[in-house]
């Protein structure tokens, strides 16, 4: 058995928080942690593994042509196996290679082991910092190296590295023995997400524990500022978000009980959406990342109405087919596996939760009108009106509504002008028809074509009792599992943002302070 170095990831670190406490009387947070993984630039983290399992760990600072040591530590149970020697040879060679002119440490006297290894690099004492270390009040040695591109460190770098190889080539025993910290758990080790999403008229923050264990949602809704405009007005949408999200976040935290001290990671809904109400969530967000050094992370808005499935139903696993059907948005995607999207067809035009809200408006239900239509659609005969079912039977994922809307409105200007009443009930229903036909027919070629068996819906939409029966049926009749949301998770919310969150966290994927709200972000960007 070998072992191997590796560049320290974000998943590594409820492994390297065990390592440190049973290392250091006062022990990095892991806020520290993830602060230092997720800079950009500056600094470089490296692992050392067997078998899958973290045995030590060590991370350099760079500043202004100079290095610093920031941690080396190697678990209790695998010292004096010369892995101490591959992480500081490591250090050494990024440094060299990075051109650094000087490399630096602080390290304990009584640490004898420690020593004999930096001077064995060639660290030599060049001061004393007086009670250093809180814990007990003991003085730190400062020890530093000369210029390392000139003689004789380059070739003392060279050979520690060499001989840290031969350690972890030769590096043998079984490493489930000992205490057994050294193996991550999300037992004793839960990753806590608090996340917050605004992308259209919604404010929402939720906190989550290991994807699954929703300790908190949390909703500020903009529907009555808007109702009186017929629709969402970005400008008051984007201001509404500034004056909510502070205090949505508050109550997210208050309610899980927690504080942003034990929040392992940020996320937040980077697109798309409303230009302007994308930037004030992701700027508060930046804002929160900034104070404390927790990573953040970005998520697909669409991305998230596809997790929403899991929220309440955690047999959901890719291969699947989602139909992702809401005010902005109608599509079906395929997920091979999480994290990895395939949109099959799209809206060419009108999303299904527009054309509702657009025939609700023409038949004077108010907004938003989605749901009073389908509510009334339950007293009409959805056979009373022959609506154009457009694209049924192209060979395409692809749909249209506009085409639809158009025939309704084009239908109620004759009835009126004959003088007929109009039988609102009857009109919805056959409305609703003509949009739940063509995208089951879809959905169910879609599931058969790539043998899926399980089949998520998503988004607003998915609320809608008609869409849902018919849809379970159709692909119950092949065999396919269909999975819906919780009501409560159809319409916009920052839990679904953090489920997916979660996964691309454990991938150890985050985002810069320089992110930026992308209204047009793709699903399968």
């Amino acid at each position: 058995m070998t072992a191997r170095l590796r560049q320290m990831m974000q998943a590594d670190i409820p492994s390297v928080l065990q390592i440190e406490s049973v290392s250091f009387p006062t022990p990095w947070s892991s806020s520290l942690f993830y602060g230092e993984i997720s800079r950009p630039t500056g600094r470089y983290w490296t692992v050392v593994e067997s078998d899958g399992r973290l045995l030590g760990y060590a991370g350099l600072m760079e500043v202004a042509g100079e290095a610093h040591v920031l941690n080396l530590a190697v678990h209790p149970d695998f010292r004096k196996r010369g892995l101490g020697v591959a992480l500081l040879g490591d250090l050494m060679r990024h440094a060299l290679e990075d051109d650094v002119s000087r490399v630096t440490l602080e390290v304990r006297p009584s640490n004898s082991r420690a020593i004999a290894l930096y001077e064995r690099a060639g660290f030599e004492l060049v001061g004393m910092r007086p009670n250093y270390y809180d814990d007990t009040g003991e003085d730190a040695m400062i020890m530093w190296t000369g210029d390392i591109s000139q003689p004789p460190y380059p070739d003392t770098i060279r050979q520690l590295a060499e001989d840290g190889k031969r350690a972890l080539a030769a590096f043998g025993g079984n490493v489930t023995q000992g205490t057994g910290a050294i193996e991550p758990s999300p037992r004793t080790s839960p990753v806590t997400i608090l996340a917050i999403e605004s992308s259209c008229d919604e404010t929402a923050a939720a906190v989550m524990r290991d994807g699954r264990e929703l300790l908190s949602s949390v909703v500020a809704t903009q529907v009555d500022f808007h109702r009186r405009f017929g629709g969402v007005v970005p400008e008051i949408a984007s201001r509404k978000h500034t004056e909510a999200v502070v205090g949505v976040v508050d109550e997210a935290l208050d309610i899980a009980g927690i504080t942003l001290d034990e929040v392992t990671a940020l996320a937040v809904t980077q697109g798309p959406g409303l230009v302007g109400a994308l930037v004030v969530g992701l700027a508060y967000a930046k804002g929160l990342s900034f104070a404390t050094g927790l990573p953040l992370v970005g998520v697909n808005h669409l991305e998230g109405h596809i997790f929403a499935n899991i929220l309440a139903d955690e047999s959901v696993r890719p291969p699947l087919i989602a139909l992702v059907v809401s005010g902005g948005h109608t599509s079906l995607v395929h997920l091979p596996d999480w994290g990895e999207y395939h949109t099959l067809g799209a809206t060419l035009d009108d999303a299904a939760g527009e054309a509702f809200d657009k025939v609700a408006k023409v038949l004077g239900l108010g907004y938003p009108g989605g749901p009073v239509l389908s509510k009334l659609a339950e007293e009409g005969d959805s056979t009373a009106i022959g609506f154009p079912r457009a694209m049924m039977n192209t060979p395409d994922y692809d749909f249209s509504l506009s085409g639809l809307k158009t025939a309704v409105i084009t239908y109620i200007r004759k009835e009126q002008e004959a003088g007929r009443p109009i039988d609102n009930a009857d009109l919805a229903a056959s409305f609703q028809a003509a949009v739940v036909d063509v995208q089951v027919a879809k959905s169910v070629r879609a599931a058969l074509q790539y043998g899926v068996k399980t089949f998520c819906l998503a988004g607003g939409v998915a609320a809608n009792p008609v869409l849902r029966e018919r849809l379970r049926d159709a692909l119950a009749a092949k065999g396919v599992r269909l999975s819906v949301p919780p009501l409560a998770f159809c319409t916009d919310n920052a839990a679904m943002i953090a489920a997916a969150a979660y996964h691309r966290f454990l991938n150890g994927e985050s985002m810069g302070l320089d992110a930026e709200a992308l209204p047009n972000l793709r699903l399968d960007a």
